[in-house]
């Protein structure tokens, strides 16, 4: 079975930056897709990013693009989300979650493993 734990999220300032750490275990995270997704209040739950098990390949949502990096780090077995110019449109909370071979990295149902969430808020 696969655990994973979101931290890093909080209040922030438009225009502040956050990190937030997804940190798994399991045999399956170092050969998975790793992938972060977002959900606001009253919003289907939309992909943010998502990166292959080598970190050679990263993908991302047009809203976030050029703001947020997606990274991992196998030997911690951990995964990080750099958000910097955040908006308050980026208020949300953010999951990560795991597949081995997701049918497609960006939607929310191809990925079998998820987290219990952390919240971010940006203030105007």
């Amino acid at each position: 079975q696969v655990q994973l734990v979101e931290s890093g999220g909080g209040l922030v300032q438009a225009g502040g930056s956050l990190r937030l750490s997804c940190a798994t275990s399991g045999r399956t995270f170092g050969r998975g897709i790793m992938g972060w997704f977002r959900q606001a209040p009253g919003k289907e739950r939309e992909f943010v990013a998502a990166i292959s098990w080598s970190g050679g390949s990263t993908y991302y949502a047009d809203s976030v693009k050029g703001r947020f990096i997606i990274s991992r780090d196998n030997a911690k077995n951990t995964v990080y989300l750099q958000m910097n110019s955040l908006k308050p449109e980026d208020t949300a909370v953010y999951y990560c979650a795991t597949d081995l071979r997701p049918a497609s990295v960006t939607l929310p149902s191809a990925y079998d493993f998820w987290g219990q969430g952390t919240q971010v808020t940006v203030s105007s």
